[in-house]
């Protein structure tokens, strides 16, 4: 992964009047923002090598404190209703795919290629992520029908928010076209999940036991159904709908317009979705299990935050040296994401490293997960430097 500089701006046309002020050249849309590599490292890396940036922070907190503050422990978990820091990963992650799209898709419709090879390639790359989804955590490689879970994954998640996103780039050019869609797949999944009833249950129960999205997955999946209380079959409604709020931000980075100017709109927008979220929660929770709307709102306003912090600071400002790490883990995040299913790398560290570790006391948890961490990114920048990137 290289950083560009945005686009040379064009020169002035030879055709003007001898004497006259040539009109301001448009700006030129930028090649690559760095801000969106190394926000997707940033998501990354809490995830990464069995959750280390969980471990780094439960382990740091029991070495310093013997034990981690009730708050903490729930902001780092997940919960039926509510949200927590730990929530926004999976969504960001989505997010952050979409921001990217119109960089990379939008450079091929511009150069004039065409539907079908654009199609054929986001087939074939969801069906990869769909792959690696069951290895991850459908059970794929342990090779026994009955245990294999369909979908189950975040990779799963991305595939369908990406052919979602995909359509809607290729057949809707128009941003506001595409913050329609976005709209009406919200509505629809809401519409759905209060109004439509499970077998033998009442509309808009949206418990553990009685919501319809669980009960669908269920009914399609039967006992390849994964066993948590996640939805997926219907929460496609809101992995499109996140990722097409990424492809909107993204959209916006690439517009000809000033970077000062688009951080604002970003920070905006963030606090509209924000707003949006917590009045839409008074009717429909925020249930990230289920990806409700409202939770869509809410986190995608965290998300265009996040990156409206993270624009400002690498690419307005021009603090880059900081965010480094960062971009080395977002260049090769399917290597970080998979390199713990695939190998058990954490597994590995500890059967290295765990005895060294184990004189740290209460700080055993905390120096495994930082050998870890430094582990797996040194693997990382090893690749990076080699400028091997693995791209699905």
């Amino acid at each position: 992964m290289t950083t560009a500089t945005p686009a040379a701006i064009p020169a002035a046309s030879l055709d003007t009047v001898p004497g006259s002020i040539a009109p301001p050249a448009p700006l030129a849309p930028p090649a690559r923002v760095l801000a969106v590599d190394a926000l997707r490292g940033f998501v990354m890396f809490w995830i990464m090598g069995g959750d280390v940036g969980h471990r780094l922070i439960t382990g740091g907190l029991e070495m310093v404190l013997g034990e981690v503050p009730e708050g903490v422990a729930w902001q780092t978990g997940h919960h039926w209703g509510g949200f927590t820091a730990w929530d926004l990963i999976m969504p960001l992650f989505l997010f952050t795919v979409g921001v990217a799209m119109p960089f990379s898709l939008g450079r091929r419709l511009d150069a004039g290629e065409g539907r079908g090879a654009i199609y054929r390639k986001a087939l074939r790359r969801a069906a990869l992520l769909w792959i690696l989804g069951m290895i991850a955590q459908g059970h794929l490689l342990a090779a026994r029908w009955d245990g294999l879970a369909f979908f189950s994954n975040t990779l799963q998640a991305i595939a369908a928010g990406y052919l979602i996103a995909t359509v809607c780039l290729v057949e809707l050019r128009r941003p506001s076209a595409q913050a329609a869609v976005c709209a009406a797949l919200l509505l629809l999944h809401a519409t759905i999940l209060l109004l439509v009833p499970r077998a033998g249950g009442v509309a808009g129960d949206l418990t553990q036991a009685g919501n319809v999205a669980i009960w669908i997955d269920h009914a399609l999946l039967g006992s390849h159904q994964d066993g948590t209380p996640y939805a997926w079959i219907l929460a496609c409604l809101g992995f499109g709908a996140t990722t097409l709020l990424g492809v909107l931000a993204g959209q916006l980075l690439r517009a000809p317009q000033s970077d000062a100017r688009k951080v604002w709109i970003l920070v905006g927008c963030g606090l509209a979705c924000l707003v949006g979220g917590w009045l839409g929660s008074l009717w429909l929770p925020i249930i990230k299990h289920l990806w409700t709307p409202t939770m869509v709102l809410w986190a995608g306003g965290w998300s265009l935050l996040l990156l409206a912090l993270f624009f400002g600071a690498i690419d307005v400002l021009g603090w880059r040296r900081w965010c480094f790490p960062f971009v080395v883990i977002g260049a090769n995040a399917i290597i970080a994401y998979m390199i713990e299913p695939l190998f058990g790398f954490s597994d590995i560290v500890r059967h290295v490293c765990g005895g060294l570790c184990a004189h740290a006391g209460r700080g055993e948890g905390f120096a495994l997960a930082l050998c870890t961490a430094l582990a797996l990114w040194g693997l990382l920048y090893l690749l990076y430097r080699k400028r091997i990137f693995l791209r699905v």
